[in-house]
């Protein structure tokens, strides 16, 4: 039986640190970090920079430009699937689950309609693979939407029938995102976009997943609720451990224990996995965030798009801040404290604000 390791809350976050490669000592490169965190999540939000950028600039630093990630993406060195970008040669990961879509085995309702509706509009799907073999890549307005039953949904998907249709075929493997032409994305044929590696079988592909994610991730949970397009869970990847002070089992990397701990200052996005998953946040680093883009402004307690505050293994607050390039400055409205800041805090948090108005190329204004 493995050894069960005991971990202090300090431990625990110390691990999660290194894993996300937010020491002193920066990674090499935009590959070599994707590499190690897996993916990069993608979101239009641009309040400050969009996501991705803002964790790679997160661990690089100024070197980092975001035509770094452009070219990565153009060459195929990294790969777009399903609105995160991930290391072209984990796509062989996802093949052999894309062949047997919407699942294997016995299907849960929502599979069986997904599968279904895509059924229904097959016509349109068949003219999408015919019009992108024969002028692809294409961005979606230059594709044909006939389906004949239109997609439901409560969310801000209904009635999106190319969207969704669009993402059913990723997830099939049959197109993929080949690029983009300003904002839009443009598609093309699977074939044409991803890495022409072998495939690994499915519980193979299953447990290599949860082994990265944990490698990224450092800690996290055995099992948990099902999470769309990443997990938060590892399964048995790794070795067992029980966190002070927490409840649950847990699975760490143990390559990361009992190494020298150097720690810095860091700006995060909302949408960086260290603090992406809420509920271990609050759990191993005790602090308290949510996304409050979508409050009215009148109840939020940090602002639209507050950067979570990471100095050390602690979370120590948030930076609300906004680019504001036409008046070209970074306008800094408030810098909240969940802890008070000692003066050496206070110094490397400015430094980091500063550096990420540097790097935006903008001015940094505080708000009076």
């Amino acid at each position: 039986m493995a050894k069960v390791h005991q971990l202090t809350r300090r431990d625990a976050r110390r691990v999660a640190v290194r894993a996300q490669l937010l020491q002193q000592e920066r990674p090499a490169d935009l590959l070599s970090t994707g590499r190690q965190l897996t993916l990069l999540q993608l979101d239009p939000v641009n309040a400050v920079a969009p996501s991705a950028d803002l964790v790679a600039w997160s661990r690089l630093g100024s070197s980092y430009s975001p035509g770094d990630l452009r070219a990565a993406l153009d060459d195929c060195r990294l790969i777009e699937l399903r609105a995160m970008v991930r290391p072209a040669e984990d796509l062989a990961l996802y093949r052999a689950e894309m062949s047997v879509w919407p699942g294997s085995g016995e299907l849960k309702d929502w599979q069986e309609y997904r599968r279904d509706w895509v059924l229904a509009n097959d016509r349109c799907r068949r003219e999408i693979l015919d019009r992108l073999r024969e002028a692809g890549p294409l961005t979606s307005r230059e594709l044909p939407d006939t389906c004949e039953k239109p997609w439901g949904s409560t969310g801000w998907t209904n009635n999106k029938n190319l969207t969704q249709l669009l993402e059913f075929m990723v997830q099939r493997g049959e197109v993929a995102v080949a690029g983009r032409k300003g904002r839009d994305r443009l598609w093309d044929l699977a074939f044409r976009v991803y890495p022409d590696d072998p495939v690994v079988p499915a519980e193979e592909a299953e447990q290599e997943r949860d082994r990265r994610r944990l490698s990224a991730l450092g800690i996290a949970r055995l099992r948990g609720p099902e999470c769309p397009v990443e997990p938060a869970v590892v399964g048995e990847a790794g070795e067992p451990a029980v966190v002070e002070g927490v409840r649950g089992e847990w699975r760490v990397e143990p390559s990361l224990l009992d190494e020298p701990f150097h720690g810095r200052a860091a700006l995060l996005s909302p949408f960086d996995r260290l603090v992406h998953d809420r509920t271990r946040t609050e759990e191993l680093f005790e602090f308290d965030y949510q996304l409050e883009m979508y409050k009215p402004a009148g109840k939020r307690r940090w602002g639209y798009f507050a950067l979570p505050v990471l100095y050390g293994d602690r979370l120590v607050g948030k930076v609300d801040a906004k680019a504001d390039r036409k008046a070209g400055v970074l306008v800094v409205n408030a810098v909240h404290q969940d802890v008070p800041f000692t003066p050496a805090m206070t110094a490397a948090i400015d430094q980091e604000i500063a550096d990420l108005a540097g790097w935006l190329g903008l001015d940094l204004r505080r708000a009076s």
